[in-house]
């Protein structure tokens, strides 16, 4: 049955972006690049198993920041296997297993990539606040079909070239506050495991050579389909299944293709080539959590082929291949459609926050269910930039206050401030451990910001007893669950130096400004325009100099202390987010 897998040295080290630790959320801590390997005797002796597959590779304690409550509340996950939603049990108490499909790194990433990311990243930070030890593993396919063929359009090197592209994925995910994984296994650094798996599926009777080429046999894989619910007939061309004369069946799909003239290739037992796709996630799932582990995500469109095969192929060569739960996300579309490279419909994550904060960008995704499809446009964008603004816009204000007076404070708040905390971390927990349902958490902010803003402005909560108390515990609350959420910024309002740190409200701003295709200095002048307008009881002028900035998404504030402006919905589409 051949040699137990041993502990397997990289070609080269993963390597990593370094994040600036005030892009980093507060107190979440960051990842180890070393993942553990260790043999089983299980399944003849050649079984990839993860002994200490859930040991902790991140210090978990203060992952939902000081001031909530960290409860192990019963959370429920939709199963994809199932069809319905299950209590979370993890093999192991207090430890979770969760592999996530990479990107196949040939060109930036898209926002249909982006939600990927950023639903599995509030699953993984969820994970932490409710006190587990996640083991979470993405990949990174820089061995593929389409990699090769951008490189020769280019004329480069296709791991270099996919190696370049992961490091601008590292970029996009930091700018989204997606946390770092424990461990990115890249295919071409793990050859030895991957031929190992593919001679277990032969060595099985599940697989079989042709002229340098391996398939995979699905004829010998009963309940091929059960994940899907589709028929093996339904495994068409066109979803990297390709058509070949010489397959048994014409849905068997490659684990080994034999080397093409000017492509990469790897020394195996079946001649120099390399993997096919579906296998390189089954071998490094393995490796790390073993093949046994608790969580496995991606797309929606992973289901099939790709996730379908991942499981042929993990029973094929360990009967004992057992994932708890199946957890994929809806597609991004654009008029109905689902974005994609492949039907050119997409915007780069680098378009997007181009002219959106990035933060933004991350609160529309969260802002639908992670398994609902969600329509990308421009009123959705405006409508997440406009809600950012005001979060922070109140936390930003609330500091001020806080800060300016030096005022012993009490441990204590009002039963009605104490009611609106309590109701709101447990509407967060509560809609958090029903499948993950942000929107109602975002939804449930109102009730707390409107009562800071009221505390802050209003004549009554001005002289409510206890409002500094009141506000301190209001913005505790609401900043640790932003933290929890991803959405929390570095800053508010402080002048940093360094754009990654770049404060929230500032960077806000410089993006409205980007997107009106004004300067600071033009809006200042309409102001001063206005002013004088206002003073010379030219209120017709007046008001058109308001209008024609709020056209273009600046709205004007008028206090005591004079006029100042604020990133606003442009007027065109108001009425569109009113409709939806």
């Amino acid at each position: 049955m051949g040699t137990l897998l041993k502990c397997y040295k990289p070609l080269f080290p993963l390597r990593f972006i370094p994040i600036p630790n005030s892009v980093r959320t507060s107190r979440l801590p960051t990842h180890h690049s070393h993942a553990i390997f260790s043999n089983s005797k299980v399944c003849g002796g050649r079984c990839f198993s993860s002994v200490k597959q859930s040991q902790p590779l991140i210090d978990e304690k203060n992952s939902g920041g000081e001031g909530v409550e960290n409860r192990r509340a019963e959370l429920w996950l939709y199963n994809t296997m199932s069809r319905q939603k299950e209590v979370f049990k993890p093999k192991v108490d207090g430890r979770v297993g969760m592999y996530v499909c990479g990107v196949t790194a040939y060109d930036l990433s898209h926002i249909g990539h982006a939600r990927v990311y950023v639903s599995f990243d509030v699953l993984y930070r969820y994970l932490r606040h409710l006190e587990y030890e996640v083991n979470y593993v993405r990949n990174f396919t820089d061995v593929d079909d389409k990699i090769i063929a951008r490189a020769n359009e280019l004329g480069e090197d296709p791991i270099n070239l996919s190696r370049r592209y992961c490091q601008e994925f590292h970029v996009d995910m930091t700018y989204l506050h997606c946390l770092p994984p424990s461990v990115e296994p890249c295919v071409s650094d793990h050859m030895p495991q991957i031929i190992d798996m593919i001679k277990q599926i032969i060595d099985n009777d599940c697989a079989y050579r042709v002229e340098g080429d391996v398939y995979f046999s699905v004829d010998k894989f009963p309940e091929y389909g059960r994940l899907s619910g589709r028929k093996v007939e339904d495994n068409r061309a066109g979803e990297r299944v390709a058509v070949d004369s010489r397959k048994k069946n014409p849905a068997d799909f490659a684990l080994w293709k034999a080397a093409k003239k000017g492509e990469p290739f790897w020394d195996s037992p079946w001649g120099p080539g390399r993997p096919g796709w579906h296998i390189e996630c089954s071998a490094m799932s393995a490796a790390y959590l073993g093949y046994s582990f608790d969580i496995h995500g991606g797309g929606m469109d992973l289901v099939f082929p790709h996730h379908e095969n991942e499981i042929a192929q993990s029973c094929a060569a360990c009967k004992q291949s057992n994932i708890s739960y199946w957890i994929h996300n809806g597609f991004v579309t654009i008029d109905s459609e689902k974005m994609s490279k492949s039907l050119g419909n997409f915007f780069t994550i680098r378009q997007v926050i181009d002219i959106y904060h990035p933060l933004a960008l991350r609160l529309f995704l969260i802002g639908t269910h992670y398994r609902s499809p969600i329509n990308y446009s421009d009123v959705q964008l405006e409508s997440a930039s406009d809600r950012v603004f005001y979060i922070y816009q109140t936390l930003h204000d609330c500091q001020n206050a806080m800060d300016q007076d030096d005022m012993t404070k009490k441990d204590s708040v009002p039963p009605h401030i104490l009611d609106c905390i309590n109701k709101f971390y447990n509407d967060f927990l509560t809609s958090m451990s029903d499948d993950l349902h942000t929107p109602v958490v975002l939804a449930a902010l109102s009730d707390p910001l409107k009562t800071i803003n009221d505390l802050l402005h209003t004549r009554k909560g001005k002289k409510q007893e206890l409002r500094l108390e009141s506000l301190a515990a209001l913005e505790k609350v609401i900043r640790d669950v932003l933290t929890i959420l991803g959405l929390m910024p570095a800053s508010y309002s402080e002048v940093c130096k360094c754009i990654m740190t770049k404060p929230a409200l500032l960077q806000l701003r410089e993006k409205a400004l980007k997107r009106s295709k004004l300067t600071e200095d033009q809006i200042l002048q309409k102001i001063e325009e206005r002013t004088m307008a206002r003073k010379n009881k030219e209120y017709e002028k007046s008001d058109a100099i308001r209008k024609d900035l709020a056209a273009v998404g600046i709205a004007l504030m008028d206090s005591p202390d004079g006029t100042t402006w604020r990133p606003a919905i442009p007027l065109a589409l108001q009425e569109q987010v009113a409709a939806t």
